[in-house]
């Protein structure tokens, strides 16, 4: 099973699945590739997945375990999120390749502006977007970020822990929830006392993990995390729905006092490639965007501001970052017009600005 695993990173898998009565796969270039002609037992799959699992406790109740997530390291190959699943009775391992390298910002594409906010002294920034597309990735680059310039305590509370980062101008502690700590909420709660200056979440899964964030925000930190929503805006109301009806009025004070920025992102394919590249939505919470969130102000006014807020705080929406991905040649036009939020706005702007044909050169 290892060297099929490192066979399959030497050929650039992004994905490897392991299925009892299938053969081995991964998926190269997008597509699902078979790597072996030797169905797998089910005893096989079972006894790999035991080996992949490093808690002793968990090990013991395998046989009761249907979702079960972990990570796991091959020497000289590579790192892996592990998902233990069953399909039909019988254990299923999906294995995501993690890179040994932190990723950079510039190496994700991702905008400058993404450094200026990792550099806010305190609040909370918001990553958001459906599953998938490359969160994890932006959260190690931010967190590479700070760690390459500013003397800080990092702690980060991953469910499991992905990237590994070596201390450098700061320190990081990194923490696993179900290994280092019970949970999200509890792990949030103790890094209040552990003089940390940022704390990253890996995902925010509760209100209690929420009112705690916004506690550790107040109290002068930096809180990093997730969340899943399609857009920068939406990522407000799903914050603000966490709570009850009779808790809004004071919430909605709170979140606008803390919440610092909004990051959404999608995964495109990059033009004549078989790669990923982000389309990247920005929200900087400025004085007027904050009297929105206080006032409940209809969400085409958050993004008229964040049309209007480009040059001076670096902000874009998707709309925006659509079009720059298509003029500078890094996406097909077509394919950023289907994934635009609306596709016929897209179009009349493209026209618009288009020196040479409807399709601004492409």
């Amino acid at each position: 099973m290892e060297r099929l695993v490192a066979a399959a990173v030497e050929r650039g898998a992004r994905v490897i699945h392991i299925k009892a009565g299938d053969v081995f796969r991964a998926r190269i270039d997008g597509k699902m590739v078979k790597l072996s002609s030797q169905v797998l037992a089910a005893e096989d799959v079972r006894q790999l997945a035991l080996r992949l699992i490093s808690n002793e406790r968990d090990r013991e109740n395998l046989d009761s375990l249907r979702d079960y997530d972990t990570s796991w390291d091959l020497a000289d190959v590579g790192r892996f999120r592990v998902n233990i699943l069953r399909q039909r009775g019988k254990f299923m391992i999906i294995m995501r390749v993690i890179p040994l390298a932190v990723p950079t910002l510039d190496e994700l594409n991702l905008p400058p502006v993404l450094g200026e906010i990792a550099e806010l002294p305190r609040g909370i920034v918001l990553i958001t977007g459906a599953v998938g597309t490359g969160k994890s990735n932006t959260l190690a680059a931010m967190v590479g970020w700070l760690n390459s310039r500013l003397q800080k305590h990092i702690v980060t509370l991953e469910d499991p822990i992905e990237f590994l980062h070596p201390d450098d101008v700061s320190t990081v502690t990194q923490r696993e929830i179900g290994v280092d700590t019970p949970s999200f909420r509890d792990g949030l709660r103790a890094a209040l006392r552990q003089d940390a200056d940022v704390i990253l979440i890996g995902e925010m899964r509760d209100r209690e993990t929420v009112a705690t964030a916004i506690r550790a925000a107040e109290l002068g930190l930096l809180v990093i995390t997730t969340m899943h929503s399609a857009t920068a805006v939406g990522a407000i109301g799903q914050l603000l729905g966490s709570f009850e009806d009779d808790e809004l009025d004071l919430v909605r004070s709170r979140v606008a006092d803390t919440l610092m920025a909004v990051i959404a992102q999608r995964l495109l394919p990059r033009s004549g490639t078989d790669t990923l590249i982000p389309a990247v939505e920005v929200l900087r919470v400025t004085g007027a965007v904050r009297e929105c969130i206080l006032n409940a102000r209809p969400a085409e006014e958050i993004m008229e501001l964040m049309e209007q807020g480009r040059e001076a705080y670096g902000m874009r929406t998707m709309q925006q970052s659509l079009r720059e991905l298509v003029q500078i040649g890094l996406v097909d036009y077509e394919l950023a017009k289907s994934a635009a939020p609306s596709p016929s706005d897209f179009e009349l702007v493209m026209e618009t600005l288009a020196d040479d044909g409807p399709h601004g050169g492409q």
